[in-house]
C-alpha cells in the first residue's frame, strides 16, 4: 500500500481514480470484511467522508472496484489454441498474483478479489452477481456449443481452485522449477481439453 502524506491537488476525477485504485489494491490483498473506508482514505490521503461522497457505501465502492477490473472476456484474449497454456502460466508463475503492482495487464485481479471476499456475508450477493456477469457468462459464450455452460463451469472451477491453491501455498513456493513446469503443462492440457471439448 502506498501511503500519501502529501495533500492531493484538487482534481475530482484524479482523486476518484486514486480512491478506486487504492480500494482495488486493498480488496485484492484483504477480504471485504477487513477493508475499511478509513484505510482506503489513508492510502490516498483523503478524508473517509470523501470516499462516501464519491462512491456511497462500502458495498458501492466494492461494486465500483469490481466494475473497474478486467472481466472474464479478457482471459480469452489471444489465440484460442494456446488458451490453456496462457492461463496455466499466469496462475503457476504468478502473473495473476502481484496485486500491489499497478499493472493493468494483470488479468485475474477481479477473480482474486472475488476469491478473497467470497466468505463475507455482506459481499456474497455482490460476489455472486459479479462472478456470473464478469466470468462465467463471458467464458460460456466464448467456448460456445451445446455443452458450453458445463465446460465453462469445469474450466472456471479448475482456474479458481488453482488460484486458491496458489494463494494457500504462497505461490507454489514448495515446488521446484521442474515441478512448476510439470504443473503448468498438466493444467494447460486440462484447460485446453475443456475449451476444445
Amino acid at each position: 500500500m502506498v501511503l500519501c502524506d502529501v495533500p492531493r491537488p484538487r482534481n475530482a476525477n484524479a482523486t476518484r481514480q486514486a480512491i478506486l485504485e487504492a480500494a482495488r489494491e486493498r480488496f485484492c490483498a484483504e477480504s471485504y470484511d477487513d477493508v475499511g473506508m478509513r484505510d482506503v482514505a489513508r492510502d490516498v490521503g483523503v478524508d473517509a467522508a470523501l470516499i462516501s461522497r464519491y462512491f456511497g457505501s462500502k458495498e458501492d465502492l466494492f461494486v465500483a472496484v469490481m466494475d473497474s477490473c478486467k472481466n472474464g472476456r479478457d482471459l480469452m484474449e489471444g489465440d484460442r489454441a494456446d488458451f490453456g497454456e496462457r492461463l496455466a502460466r499466469e496462475i503457476v508463475y504468478g502473473d495473476m498474483a502481484p496485486c500491489d503492482q499497478h499493472d493493468g495487464a494483470v488479468k485475474m485481479r477481479g477473480l482474486l478479489i472475488l476469491l478473497r471476499s467470497i466468505g463475507s456475508t455482506k459481499a456474497i450477493d455482490v460476489v455472486q452477481r459479479t462472478s456470473n456477469a464478469r466470468f462465467f457468462e463471458p467464458l460460456t459464450q466464448w467456448i460456445g456449443g451445446p455443452d458450453a455452460p458445463v465446460r465453462a463451469r469445469l474450466a472456471a472451477g479448475l482456474i479458481m481452485g488453482m488460484a486458491i491453491g496458489r494463494e494457500l501455498s504462497d505461490g507454489f513456493a514448495s515446488l521446484d522449477v521442474e515441478q512448476k513446469a510439470s504443473l503448468t503443462r498438466r493444467m494447460a492440457t486440462a484447460l485446453q481439453g475443456l475449451i476444445d471439448g
